[in-house]
């Protein structure tokens, strides 16, 4: 069931109405939706309707309301991921995977080692938002996360905002998530925010090895195995959400 954003003010008795060009073009023509067929709407409350088309005209599209629900299509706890832009299709792939994983952001930095220079990257942005937004519709997630503007590791961690903050590193540790969570399980509190942060294809600096050490943040393995950084980034969510659903919904 084709799956589109909408805002609850396009709702009136009953009936939701489709009037924006983006959503209008992609079920009427991409999609050469018909009367009768069926359309999942999601609004900015979390709101999920499930419709039925009943008129389609030049410019709106009328849906009828025969259920509406909560959605639950989000992680109870925001993800946010600190990641070094890789070239080409391989950082659209790895911000899809994110945006599929449940991360409530991604914040591009420009790490030591990084593959893209400040101007590519601020070129890209936009894009990568746009890639969020598509991967949030087919993958029926209650929300849209959020590409950031490129910073750097030292602002987000002296902004404060997230209670627990771990990098996931190929060389320098041994412990694993799994350890980290039994002595960290309140990470999981409803709301709580937790910063992941991985680095580029060509690993963290020694400078960058130095900030995590005097700052107390714990560097995290995925195992023995020497991921390259598009990988690492869909191992490392996978893993925490495992655990999550493994340990703490058990």
């Amino acid at each position: 069931m084709p799956h589109f954003f909408i805002k609850s003010e396009s709702i009136s008795e009953g009936f939701v109405i489709i009037d924006d060009k983006e959503n209008y073009n992609h079920i009427a023509r991409s999609l050469r939706a018909k009367c009768g067929e069926d359309l999942l709407l999601i609004d900015e409350n979390q709101i999920q309707y499930e419709t039925k088309i009943t008129d389609i005209t030049k410019d709106t599209i009328s849906a009828e309301i025969l259920k509406s629900y909560k959605s639950n299509r989000k992680l109870p706890f925001n993800l946010y991921l600190v990641q070094s832009p890789l070239r080409s299709d391989a950082q659209n792939i790895l911000i899809e995977k994110a945006t599929e994983l449940g991360a409530a952001g991604v914040f591009p930095v420009l790490s030591d080692n990084c593959a893209l220079n400040k101007a590519v990257i601020d070129k890209k942005t936009a894009k990568w938002q746009k890639i969020m937004y598509e991967a949030s519709k087919q993958c029926e997630r209650a929300d849209i996360p959020k590409c950031y503007e490129l910073t750097k590791i030292q602002d987000l961690i002296q902004n404060g905002k997230f209670d627990y903050v771990f990098a996931f590193c190929e060389r320098l540790s041994s412990k694993t998530f799994r350890t980290f969570f039994s002595e960290n399980p309140g990470c999981f509190a409803d709301n709580s925010n937790i910063l992941v942060i991985i680095g580029p294809e060509g690993g963290f600096s020694d400078r960058e090895f130095d900030f995590f050490r005097s700052n107390n943040i714990p560097m995290l393995t995925l195992g023995n195995l020497i991921l390259k950084a598009d990988t690492a980034v869909i191992v490392a969510l996978g893993n925490i959400i495992y655990e999550y659903y493994n340990s703490f919904k058990n």
